[in-house]
């Protein structure tokens, strides 16, 4: 099921931002949050759980934690509530990620 054209916006004038995503350049209207660039992009997961079941954005509005993503380093990043930034590193999330204060394991 290609699931890209549910989530095609119309094309925007305004500006466009670029961001790196698992090392593919992406475009996105600039004020986009990183789930809607990314389901407009290609439609796959962003992030993997601990048994290995992919998982995407799903409730667009920061309750499921579905969309969680590592930013530019960071972990557990929800990425519908992420603005895109120029020069961004956005990677998919594999597995569990400590919680902050935790020791590095």
């Amino acid at each position: 099921m290609n699931v890209v054209s549910r989530f095609q916006a119309p094309p925007e004038a305004g500006a466009r931002v670029s961001f790196d995503f698992e090392g593919t350049p992406v475009t996105a209207p600039a004020g986009a949050s990183v789930a809607a660039a990314l389901l407009a992009q290609s439609g796959a997961f962003t992030r993997q759980t601990a048994s290995g079941a992919p998982r995407a954005p799903y409730c667009m509005m920061g309750v499921c934690f579905e969309c969680l993503v590592e930013v530019d380093g960071r972990s557990n990043v929800q990425a519908c509530l992420t603005p895109v930034r120029e020069g961004m590193r956005v990677r998919r999330q594999i597995g569990l990620r400590g919680l902050a204060g935790e020791g590095a394991g």
